[in-house]
Formats: structure tokens, sequence, C-alpha cells
């Protein structure tokens, strides 16, 4: 398969290292596989690699039941880059010694660059790069030099003038200016890769999976109309044909207009089974006095999956559930090297006696690879550029009970959010933009008369891949327009508030 024969295998140490690097690597357009650090060497090599990366992980060298690959992986001969822990314990193994920093260096640090060769070719002598770790390298193992320093690390970029290298800094992370070429200074300079990898690779590999799992056994997809449920139909639809029927539950916590959009698009464009389920009452009955979020995802995403039993069971026999799992709702959902964020209701969410087996074709992908997947499928831009959406919907954005009269006023302070964003042409530049409902009330006046009504919150903010978000700094007109718009057209509403907080310390969501 095209480009399939040139692949990077990625070691994978704990954290979100891993999926970032991964990331950088199909960007490049090279195929790359993650892998447990715990793989021995022989069975990496059955993976026929043409080069191997390190991860950086969260862990100590020094701590116990630290994680350690196999040594005889150096002995290969083929390309390793190590970065961050991946480097440590390189070094730690081939003989280097390894210490606790003294001076660590956090964050955003200058990089100083003493030979602008292998990784570092053609980089200024001075950049910036994005720093976190608590141990450094004191002596590199034998036959090996130091490419870069900075204040505080000697060696912060090595080498062994072969096929060995490592930086302590993360060139994954888009706060290193240059890391991009870093990357792809050791992927094409170093690895020899051609980069003929495509997101058309990824499809018919995943569409070949499927079709082999599945065989002549039934599906039903979790179909929400967002770009993550949309593009896993389709994939799996190209798989399996009629043996997928997607499922659409209105839940009474979707947007305004959502279930016509969704029946028209996928019934009427790509001719795809659709039932369309309204449990509205039932969802409703469900969170009726409940004001915990985590228990709101939990109760949600377990009456999820109860809807789609009660429906694949009119089916006949079904099998396999299709979901539109993304990685970082993985890492949120907490993973063995993660805390937990917050439940996702289908990560998190899922009941353990669940009854069928899951097939989620997007789960190692960001949300910009599932767009570009998307666009080769042929969906409409307004699905491919759609807006991340909650899969519990709008009950995460009611603070407090949630109840048919708080819904109806957030939906209707929603449209008019999603419609002045679009209306200004900053929909497509924006992650996420929406109106929250607080479990608050305020004075004001209308008509010369006192009010104690809701307030509405806006959030908007600018991401690359969710993992961290910017407050967006959105005109002052257009936040006018809102405010106004909101105070005058939906009743029980007197205020609006913007939030201006970034991601971290809060979370893109307020539940």
């Amino acid at each position: 398969m095209l480009g399939m024969n040139e692949k990077v295998v990625i070691l994978d140490f704990g954290g979100q290292y891993s999926q970032l690097v991964a990331r950088r690597v199909r960007e490049a357009q090279v195929y790359c596989e993650i892998i447990s650090y715990k793989t021995p060497a022989d069975e990496i090599m059955k993976h026929r690699p043409k080069a191997i990366i390190l991860s950086g992980g969260p862990a100590s060298v020094f701590a116990e039941n630290a994680p350690v690959c196999d040594k005889k992986i150096f002995e290969m001969g083929i390309p390793i880059l190590g970065i961050g822990y991946g480097m440590q314990i390189m070094c730690q193994l081939l003989g280097g010694k390894v210490e606790a920093a003294r001076a660590k260096d956090y964050g955003e640090t200058q990089l100083y660059v003493d030979e602008t060769e292998d990784i570092l070719k053609n980089l200024e002598q001075e950049i910036t790069v994005w720093m976190d770790h608590r141990d450094v390298v004191l002596s590199l193992p034998e036959g090996f030099r130091t490419l870069a320093h900075t204040k505080n690390t000697i060696h912060a970029a090595i080498s062994n003038g072969k096929n060995l290298f490592g930086v302590l800094f993360h060139p994954e992370s888009a706060r290193t200016l240059r890391g991009r070429e870093i990357m792809n200074n050791f992927l094409f300079g170093i690895a020899g890769m051609t980069g003929s990898w495509s997101m058309k690779a990824y499809v018919d590999e995943q569409v070949r999976l499927i079709r082999e799992r599945v065989g002549n056994r039934k599906a039903i997809c979790a179909l929400s109309g967002g770009v993550d449920s949309s593009v896993s139909a389709l994939i799996v639809h190209k798989a399996i044909g009629d043996k997928l029927t997607c499922i659409f539950v209105d839940h009474g916590l979707l947007r305004k207009g959502e279930v016509e959009s969704v029946e028209k698009t996928f019934r009427e464009k790509f001719h795809i089974n659709l039932v369309t389920v309204d449990a509205a009452d039932r969802f409703l009955n469900k969170l009726k006095g409940v004001v915990d979020p985590e228990q709101k995802r939990k109760i949600i995403g377990e009456e999820f999956i109860r809807v789609f039993e009660g429906e694949a069971a009119k089916l006949g026999k079904v099998d396999f559930l299709v979901q539109g799992t993304v990685y970082p709702d993985v890492i949120e959902s907490g993973t063995e090297s993660t805390g937990l964020v917050k439940s996702h209701h289908n990560v998190g969410g899922l009941p353990e006696d669940v009854q069928f087996e899951l097939i989620e074709p997007l789960r190692p992908l960001f949300k910009d690879e599932v767009r570009k997947i998307g666009a080769e499928l042929g969906l409409p831009d307004e699905i491919i550029y759609r807006q991340p959406f909650p899969g519990p919907g709008l009950a995460v954005r009611v603070l407090g009970e949630v109840t048919k009269e708080k819904l109806d006023i957030l939906r209707e302070a929603d449209a008019i959010v999603q419609e002045e964003i679009k209306k200004a042409g900053l929909y497509t530049r924006l992650w996420q933009s929406f109106a929250i409902l607080p479990d608050i009330r305020s004075v004001g006046v209308v008509g010369d008369k006192r009010t104690y009504t809701h307030t509405i919150a806006i959030r908007a903010v600018e991401s690359e891949d969710a993992m961290t978000a910017d407050w967006a700094r959105l005109p002052y007109d257009v936040l006018e327009k809102i405010s106004y718009r909101i105070t005058s057209e939906v009743a029980g509403v007197n205020r609006v508030v913007y939030d201006v907080t970034s991601k971290p310390p809060a979370t893109i969501e307020w539940e």
C-alpha cells in the first residue's frame, strides 16, 4: 500500500507525548505506529521500521519501575531519535550518566546550537524550544557528541555521528518554533523517508481491517452529525455497506435545528441507513435532580448505550458499535499515565456491561487529521469544519440541574452565538464558540421594572488539538451584537458575560 512500506515505530513511554510525536510524523506524510516501550526488539523488527522514535514521558529514569525499552534496539543499525525521557533512557542504557537536574529548564527555553548538522541541519544558532524535564544527562555514552545546549542543560541535543540521536526538548510541541524542521531532518535527512503516506492510505487500511473484522455481522454507529462520528460512519459504511445502521439519538440536549440537519445530510446525500430515536423525555427523567458534572456524563453515556441496545434488538443480532472517539477524548478520560480530566460519553462514560464490540476508526487521530479524512471522503465543508460538540450535549453547558426550561433558553442563546460568529467570519478560526447557562441569576432592569433572571456566559477558544486552548480575543462589536441579541430575543436572560480563561487552568467546557 502507498507509503506503508516506510514505517516509523514510536515507543510509547506514557503521557500524551507519543501521540503528539505521531501527529508530527503523519503531518510529514510518513506512516507510523505507536507500540509499548515493553516490546522486545525482535517483535519491533517484525514491524519492519525504517526508524524508531523513543517518546518523552512523565517518569524519571530513577523512579521505581521506571519504563525501560529493550537495549537491543540500539544494535539494529536503524536511525533512532530519543526525545526527552527517550534521550535519557538511551544514554543510561548505553553507558552515559543521568542525574536529577539542579537547575531545571521548563517551558520556552533558548537552545544554543553548537553544530548545525544532522537533526539540527540548516537551523539558526539560537532557537526557542519547549523544555519539560526533571533529569539531565551529565555525561554522554562513548562515541556521542553534543549538538546543542541551553543555559542550564549541557547536553540538550546529541548524536553518535551515525544513527542515534537525542534531544532533551520537545520538537513535537508547537512551542518549539523549528520543531517540524528538526523532525523532518530526522525523517528525511537521516532515515531517508519519501513522505508518500496519506490520509487516503489510512482510510484504505481501516476499511480493510474493519471489513475483515466484521465479516457478515452487523454494526450500528453512534451518529451525532459532528465530524468525528460522521467520518467514522463513512469509513465503516465504505467497509461493510448496508450491514451498518446509523442511530441518531435526539436526547433533547442538541442544538437548534440539529435533528433536521443530520437527517437531511445522511439520508439524502450519503444514503446511509439511519434511525432517529426521540429519547428526550427519557434522558431528562434520568437527569432530574442531578447536578454533579461527572454524574451527568456517566448517566448520559449509559443511556446512550441502553438506547443503542434497544434499537439494535429491533435489527436482529448486532455485534459492533461504531464510535467517533478521537485521541483527546481518550487522554482526558484518563490513561495509564494521565489522570482523569473528565469522562467522555464514548470513553469514560461507557458502562462495564456494554454488549457490543467497539469499532473506533479514529481513536489514534487528532481533530485536524479527522477533517483531512472527511475531505477525502467527500463530506461537505459544513460538517468537516463544524466545531466540536460534546457527546453529552447541552447537559454539560447547563450548570446545575438540567430542565427543559433551561435547555430552551440555552438553545436559543447558543443559536445566536453561532449565527453572529459565522456572520463575522470567525467560525473556522475558532476551535469552539458557544453559550453556557450558569446556575445563577442576577438583578436587571427591563422597561423600568426590576428583573431577577438568568445569566448567559459566552465561551470562545482557539486551539490546535484541544489539549491546550487560549481564550479568543473576539472583537468588541461582535460581543456587543451577541449580548444585545441574547438579552433582547431570549426570554429569561438579562445579563451576558464572556469567559477569558485559557486551558489550563480551565477546561474548554464548563462541566
